[in-house]
């Protein structure tokens, strides 16, 4: 067997007809747009709002899920599971870096979920761009699989480094490409303005740290972009379950961050996990790709990868909250960096 025995661009098969995806992309938008209705004046979150929207935004990609497997079967519904565990756990990662920056432009709080749902609006259009380039090199390149598996794993390699050095707690606005080039083209205020972008300053127009804050989530957007459609091809070759589980995954982040926000910093070994799950995607695609070739080459099943994406999240949050559990006893001990 040879690389040309891959999938063609009219075999590539997908669960999603033309009517199930305009669908799926007119409820994605109506669920954005009621999310900009609902931070439409900017207040501070309460956990009760927050658990009542995070409830709601996980009992609808479980639905969803439920009505993938009853329609089209358990194949496609324990890939869309894991596609969506997957993401969900790339997020939650995605969130911690959110906070960060966040707190670098020092954020009021009244603000911040303004800000996540620019970055989750702005996520949502570049996944669909990195989706559709996924989808095509799928369809025209023998090697794409392999070229996605090392992807995953030069990041999960990254990730690791970084977790071991403590250098992803690290955020210098003043360092960053995208706010260093918006310094240039315009003048920068140093006192928010609500949620306006410019105003007038002296006669001329300038941007406000609100400005600079959503700039730098939606640059943010592009790495996460290119970590996770990699890996969700990974376990699933249909472009529109591809789609649903990142769309599902990121529409649940406004409120979600607020629920986590505490919980955030305890979970000091999330990235030596994410580390290790992405890396094992990257085995996963390389042994696909692989399996093309030398049909002798085995392959690993979506329902094994589930099970080792639960098994390694469990893992690492239970020693997670062991590690840090001095942090809420109060008890004067250093607790230890983010792993």
């Amino acid at each position: 067997m040879t690389g040309s025995s891959y999938l063609s661009a009219a075999e590539l098969s997908s669960v999603g007809s033309p009517t199930l995806w305009a669908v799926t992309i007119v409820g994605v938008l109506v669920l954005l747009v009621l999310d900009f209705l609902v931070t439409r004046r900017p207040h501070e979150v309460s956990m009760r709002e927050a658990l009542g929207w995070s409830a709601f935004y996980i009992a609808l990609p479980l639905a969803f899920g439920a009505w993938i497997w009853s329609r089209f079967g358990s194949q496609q519904g324990v890939e869309y599971l894991t596609g969506y565990l997957v993401e969900k756990s790339l997020s939650v990662d995605n969130l911690f870096v959110f906070m960060l920056l966040l707190a670098a432009f020092a954020v009021p709080a009244v603000l911040a979920q303004r800000v996540l749902l620019y970055g989750i609006a702005g996520a949502l259009v570049l996944r669909a761009v990195f989706i559709a380039l996924g989808a095509a090199a799928l369809q025209t390149l023998d090697f794409a699989f392999l070229l996605f598996g090392l992807i995953l794993i030069v990041t999960a390699i990254k990730l690791l480094r970084d977790a071991l050095s403590g250098h992803e707690q690290e955020v210098d606005i003043n360092k960053m490409r995208s706010v260093r080039l918006l310094r240039k083209v315009m003048p920068v205020v140093d006192d928010y303005h609500g949620t306006r972008m410019t105003i007038r300053q002296h006669g001329r127009r300038a941007l406000t740290p609100f400005a600079l804050v959503v700039v730098a989530v939606l640059a943010t957007d592009i790495v996460f972009a290119v970590d996770s459609v990699p890996a969700v091809y990974g376990i699933t070759e249909d472009p529109y379950l591809v789609f649903a589980t990142n769309a599902f995954a990121l529409l649940g982040l406004r409120a979600l961050y607020f629920v986590l926000h505490a919980a955030l910093s305890r979970l000091v070994h999330l990235s030596y996990g994410l580390a290790i799950i992405l890396a094992f995607i990257g085995v996963k695609l390389g042994l696909h790709w692989a399996h093309g070739i030398w049909s002798g080459v085995p392959e690993i099943p979506t329902l094994a990868s589930l099970g080792v994406i639960i098994g390694v999240l469990i893992v690492v949050t239970v020693t997670s909250l062991r590690a840090t559990r001095e942090q809420v006893s109060g008890e004067p001990e250093v607790v230890p960096e983010r792993r």
